[in-house]
């Protein structure tokens, strides 16, 4: 029998739609799923209401809730974190907005620029000590990540507990499998990927279709402009082509279909802020603070993970089977340690690139000819990353300091210096242990 630990269970959309997953999956019948979070009440409502559907759907499982972490661990087979630090939207709110006030033109804020770094430094330490409880407690336990800022706790992770089978994972690939059909005019089944970056800085390298082996580029090239210049997010229906002015700037610029928008790719890049569509990135957070905050109030938000018919929410469910049927199948995009996968990124940052899954877990595939050009853009994350590292490991505010300069976006260093300043008394509670 499996143990499934989900650390984070009360999250808006994670503890649910995973227990769905986990729902559909012939595999993991009879499986013990145990629901962990600090915040009993909303546990509470995720048990409830994953109870509820287990008795309709008739489904095998049993289902257990603590908010004791160290009592979740034991005996875990499998460990599935998405967690946040505080009041998330007021903490994302500061993160996005003091920057700009200090002059420094980010995007978003959540997993690069100043906005990432203090998002980092709050939400790292955290998980490092959930995954020092780990090695402690399961050590053999497979753990997945989906926490942001993805590029930096993996790092930290992987760079502490170099030992522990930890692997990151982002939903944003699944976009080529809703786009690429319509410009390719062929089923997904039919198309053959490889896409590889940073996580939120990636990009499609190759589509191919299988059975006559034919590159799909030339398709999306003819069709780019025409496809994503009326294609509507479902956060803001009401605007085709919403939040796309980065990803066509870096269309245009390398010729590579980006993975995701707007508001992930231009944290990243010290020029997105001039080109980014900043209406469409409001209206995209207006509404998924709304979803998140609402999730709760109507079953309809997550009645639908419970339909076995329907796909799957995220990846996480068919890697988990594959490692115990020994599947050794591709997986079209994994959070690990570079190791020559990317060649024109250092060893041991943490890269975005497919990954093979067998019962010994997640193994890279090598991409081969990565882009220098695009490389080198990639490359001006590297330092931060590493810093940061540096910072929530050491507990230093030098190494934090250092972070926020070498990020692309900080171009003024006594600004720089009084924004960590600030952040370090609006956010004292979470950031108080840099000294």
């Amino acid at each position: 029998m499996n143990k499934i630990v989900l650390i984070g269970a009360g999250s808006a959309n994670f503890g649910l739609g995973t227990i769905g997953d986990i729902f559909k999956s012939k595999v993991l019948e009879g499986s013990t799923i145990i629901l962990h979070d600090i915040n009993a009440k909303a546990l509470e409502k995720t048990k409830n209401i994953a109870n509820k559907f287990k008795d309709k759907l008739k489904v095998s499982y049993n289902i257990e809730a603590t908010t004791d972490r160290k009592q979740a661990l034991k005996g875990a087979a499998y460990c599935i974190i998405s967690i946040e630090i505080g009041n998330r939207f007021d903490l994302w709110d500061q993160d996005w907005k003091i920057p700009l006030q200090y002059g420094f033109k980010q995007i978003y804020g959540e997993n690069g620029g100043p906005g990432g770094l203090f998002h980092s430094l709050r939400i790292a330490p955290v998980i490092l000590s959930i995954c020092e409880d780990i090695i402690k407690i399961c050590p053999n336990a497979f753990v997945f990540n989906y926490s942001n800022p993805m590029q930096r706790i993996c790092h930290a992770v992987t760079t502490k507990y170099p030992e522990l089978k930890f692997v990151g994972l982002c939903h944003e690939i699944a976009s080529m499998e809703r786009q690429l059909p319509y410009i390719m005019e062929t089923n997904f089944s039919n198309i053959e990927i490889k896409a590889g970056g940073l996580n939120h800085l990636s990009i499609l390298l190759e589509a191919k279709y299988k059975d006559s082996q034919k590159d799909g580029y030339p398709k999306i090239k003819k069709k780019f402009k025409s496809y994503y210049s009326k294609l509507t997010s479902e956060y803001y229906p009401s605007k085709p082509g919403g939040e796309r002015g980065v990803f066509f700037e870096l269309y245009k610029l390398f010729g590579y279909l980006p993975i995701t928008t707007d508001s992930h790719l231009g944290e990243y890049i010290q020029w997105a802020y001039s080109v980014a569509d900043h209406e469409a990135i409001m209206k995209f957070y207006e509404n998924y603070k709304k979803r998140c905050l609402t999730f709760y109030d109507d079953e309809s938000h997550y009645s639908e993970f419970f339909q076995l018919h329907n796909k799957i929410n995220e990846r996480i469910i068919p890697i988990i089977e594959a490692i115990i049927q020994d599947a050794n199948i591709e997986e079209s995009a994994v959070n690990i340690p570079n190791k020559n996968f990317i060649n024109c990124l250092p060893d041991n940052i943490v890269v975005e690139v497919p990954g093979l899954i067998s019962k010994s877990g997640v193994a890279g595939v090598k991409l081969n000819n990565y882009p220098a050009n695009f490389g080198n853009l990639l490359n001006t994350q590297v330092s931060t990353i590493q810093l940061t590292t540096e910072a929530v490991i050491n507990q230093s505010k030098d190494s934090a300091y250092l972070a926020l300069l070498s990020d692309p976006i900080v171009d003024n260093v006594e600004n720089a210096s009084k924004l960590l300043e600030t952040m370090l008394v609006f956010q004292k509670e979470y950031l108080g242990y840099l000294k």
